[in-house]
């Protein structure tokens, strides 16, 4: 579990295909505290740390997980949000977030609104009906609230706003449109999903 509250800017050095993609990722955490096979969010995506050094890791990316995150996303030089693990007693700064990626979005507006830049998304059809204004939603592995939502004919936008700390301590520094960014609808979306679901097909075998 993590909280998308990222505590690092990774940078991929290399991508080697071995059957699956090893990415090797550069890193200021003290890697000597991280144990292989611990779980490290990148950019919202949850990976297995198979191989480390000094200043960095290295995951295992399958190709499953490669066709289902933002395209270009595994390519040398990409810079990554990156979240280490929750702990126990850690303090939960931003909601739950599981490191998996629901669905793909893309960048359609940035603009600049006082000292902050207001960002509007264009989700799919598989996460739009889990995103509501002030509810909570995960776009490349950071936490933020969502502050509006409008259906259009080509899909659903919702907007955000990027204050400067976040975009300091994020990739959103270079947040661009045409961007596609990796999304995570919350939780509590995720279980009233599997209540609703059920809940027709008892309805229909009611029936």
């Amino acid at each position: 579990m993590f909280t998308g509250i990222v505590t690092d800017i990774g940078t991929i050095e290399a991508v080697e295909q071995t059957g699956d993609l090893r990415v090797r990722i550069a890193t200021a955490y003290d890697t000597a505290t991280v144990d292989l096979g611990a779980s490290i969010a990148c950019s919202g995506v949850c990976l297995t740390v198979v191989d480390k050094g000094p200043g960095w890791f290295a995951v295992d990316v399958s190709g499953e997980t490669v066709s289902r995150t933002a395209r270009d996303q595994w390519t040398a030089g990409r810079r990554l949000n990156l979240e280490r693990a929750l702990k126990l007693g850690d303090e939960l700064g931003g909601h739950i977030v599981t490191g998996h990626v629901d669905g793909l979005g893309e960048v359609t507006e940035v603009a600049q609104e006082g000292g902050s830049h207001r960002v509007t998304i264009l989700a799919g059809p598989e996460i739009a009906p889990y995103l509501a204004a002030k509810g909570s939603v995960t776009v490349d592995g950071v936490s933020l609230t969502v502050n509006s939502v409008e259906d259009g004919a080509d899909g659903t936008r919702f907007g955000l706003n990027i204050i400067p700390h976040t975009a300091e301590v994020t990739t959103f520094a270079d947040i661009a449109e045409g961007q596609a960014v990796n999304l995570e609808i919350d939780v509590l979306a995720r279980y009233l999903q599997r209540m609703e679901r059920y809940r027709e097909r008892t309805q229909h075998g009611a029936a």
